[in-house]
C-alpha cells in the first residue's frame, strides 16, 4: 500500500523539480529520465502487491483465457506482464521521440539552407506589436494543417530570423506556444489527442471545426491582447541577417527546394495518416529522407567543411537531443502511472465529484498544464466507451469540450504540451518566466473559450 501512494508523491515532486530547474541547478531532462525509472523500479519490485491492491484487467482476462496460467506464482506472472506493458509502452513513447527527432533534422536543414530567410523576408511588420499578431495569426492557421508541434518548430525558427533580441523573442515564443495550441484544437490533425478523439470515432472532422473554430479563436485573443501590451510601441529592429558561410554556397533554387520538401514533407504527414493510416512518425521520416536524398546527391563531393555541414546527417549533430529525453522520461513516467491504475483512479474520482460530464472534461483540461494530455485522454476513452446516444454519443458536448480542454489547457503551463516542452528546449524557456507572465492570461483565455463554447452550444 505505501509504494501504491509514494508513486503520484514521487511524480508530482518529478514535476516541481522540473519547475524549479533555474533554483536547483539540475536539468530537467535528467530529472524526468531519473524519475520515471524509479517509478519503474518501484513498478517492477512490487509487483505482486501492486496486482493484489489493483489486479489489472488484462490479467485477469490473460488468466481466464488459459486456466493453466492459474498454478503459476502472481509474483512470476505479474512480472512478466510488466516487462510486456514496459516494452509496449516504450513502443508508444518512442512514435513521439521519432517525430520530435524527424521534425526538429527538417526544420534544422531547412534553417542551414536559408529556407526560412525566404519566409521572414515576406512578412513585413514595421513593428513589434504589429509583428505579434501576425505571428500568431499564421501559427493557429498553420497548426490547423500542420499541427501544434510541427508549427512551433517552424515557427520558432523564423522567429529567431525576425526578432534577434532575446528577452522580446520570449514573448514572442510563448504566444507562439498559446496560438499552436489553439488551433491544434479545432482541428482533428491538430494534436496527438485530436487525432484519438478523431480516428476513435468521437468526434467527426466537420464538427469540431464548426464548434471549437470561436472558442479557440477566444482562447488566442485573450491573451495575445494582453501580450500586446507587453510589448514596447517601438520599431522593429533589424531581421538577423542569412549570412552564414555555408548559406552563401546555396543557389536560390536549392534553397527553395528545400524548403518547398521541408514544410510539404510536414504537411503531407496528417494527409498519409488519413488516406493510407501511415503513422505520423514515418510520414516525417519520408520527409527526411527525401532530403537525405536530396543534399546527399548535391553535396557528396564538396571538399570545405561548411558545404559538407548542409548535409542532413551534420544535422543530428545540433539537434537538441536534452529535449527527446525529456520528452522520454515525462511520457515513460505517465505510462507507468497508466499501467499501475493511478490515473483510472483519478478518472473514477473526477465521476464521482462531478455530476455534469462538461466539467469533467473541464477539470481534465486544467489537469493536463501539467499531466501528458495524450495519457489524459486515452484514460478518458477508457472510462467512458462511446455510446450511441446520450451525453458519451459521438459528436457529443463531452468529447467536443474534452478536444478543446485537452489541447488549449496545455497551454497553461509551459511543460503541459509537447509544442511547449519542445519551444522551452528550443528556446531555453524557464519554467518560472512563463508562469509568471503568461499562465494568468492563459488561463483567461482558456475560460473564455469556455464560455463562448456554452453560449453558443
Amino acid at each position: 500500500m505505501f509504494f501504491y501512494y509514494l508513486m503520484p508523491v514521487i511524480f508530482i515532486l518529478g514535476i516541481l523539480a522540473i519547475a524549479f530547474e533555474d533554483v536547483i541547478k539540475i536539468n530537467k531532462a535528467a530529472t524526468a529520465v531519473g524519475m520515471s525509472i524509479l517509478l519503474w523500479v518501484i513498478f517492477l519490485l512490487n509487483a505482486e502487491q501492486f496486482f493484489e491492491l489493483a489486479p489489472h484487467a488484462n490479467l485477469d482476462l490473460l488468466r481466464a483465457t488459459f486456466p493453466a496460467l492459474g498454478e503459476v506464482p502472481s509474483s512470476d506472472l505479474a512480472f512478466e506482464f510488466i516487462e510486456f506493458k514496459l516494452m509496449h509502452g516504450l513502443g508508444d513513447v518512442a512514435t513521439t521521440l521519432f517525430f520530435v527527432l524527424g521534425s526538429m533534422a527538417i526544420i534544422d536543414i531547412v534553417d542551414t539552407h536559408g529556407g526560412f530567410g525566404i519566409i521572414s523576408q515576406s512578412i513585413r511588420a514595421g513593428r513589434l506589436r504589429k509583428l505579434l499578431w501576425i505571428l500568431c495569426a499564421i501559427t493557429f492557421l498553420m497548426s490547423i494543417l500542420l499541427g501544434n508541434l510541427a508549427t512551433v518548430i517552424v515557427m520558432i525558427a523564423i522567429a529567431r530570423k525576425l526578432i534577434p533580441e532575446r528577452d522580446k523573442r520570449l514573448l514572442f515564443s510563448s504566444m507562439i506556444i498559446i496560438a499552436a495550441n489553439a488551433g491544434g484544437s479545432c482541428s482533428p490533425i491538430g494534436d496527438v489527442t485530436t487525432l484519438l478523439l478523431w480516428t476513435g470515432g468521437n468526434i467527426t472532422a466537420a464538427h469540431q471545426i464548426s464548434s471549437l473554430i470561436l472558442p479557440s479563436m477566444a482562447m488566442l485573443l485573450v491573451p495575445l491582447v494582453c501580450a500586446t501590451f507587453m510589448l514596447p510601441k517601438e520599431a522593429m529592429a533589424t531581421p538577423l541577417a542569412d549570412n552564414d558561410g555555408a548559406q552563401s554556397n546555396v543557389s536560390p533554387k536549392m534553397r527553395k527546394m528545400v524548403l518547398y520538401v521541408g514544410l510539404g514533407s510536414l504537411a503531407l504527414v496528417p494527409v498519409l495518416q488519413t488516406l493510407i493510416q501511415l503513422p505520423p512518425y514515418m510520414g516525417v521520416l519520408l520527409g527526411l529522407v527525401a532530403l537525405w536524398v536530396i543534399t546527399d546527391r548535391k553535396y557528396a563531393d564538396a571538399e570545405d567543411e561548411a558545404t559538407q555541414n548542409l548535409r542532413v546527417h551534420r544535422s543530428f549533430a545540433r539537434v537538441d537531443v536534452s529535449t527527446v529525453f525529456f520528452f522520454l522520461g515525462i511520457l515513460m513516467s505517465v505510462q507507468a502511472l497508466i499501467v499501475t491504475g493511478e490515473l483510472a483512479i483519478l478518472a473514477n474520482f473526477l465521476s464521482d465529484t462531478f455530476t455534469n460530464p462538461d466539467m469533467i472534461a473541464v477539470t481534465l483540461g486544467v489537469l493536463s498544464s501539467f499531466l501528458d494530455n495524450v495519457a489524459l485522454v486515452s484514460a478518458t476513452m477508457g472510462m467512458y466507451p462511446l455510446a450511441d446516444v446520450g451525453v458519451f454519443a459521438a459528436d457529443s458536448s463531452f468529447w467536443t469540450l474534452l478536444a478543446y480542454s485537452a489541447v488549449c489547457g496545455g497551454s497553461i503551463l509551459i511543460i503541459g504540451s509537447a509544442a511547449g516542452v519542445t519551444v522551452m528546449g528550443m528556446e531555453k524557456i524557464s519554467f518560472g518566466y512563463y508562469l509568471k507572465r503568461f499562465t494568468p492570461i492563459v488561463l483567461l483565455g482558456f475560460f473564455a473559450g469556455v464560455l463562448v463554447y456554452s453560449l453558443l452550444f
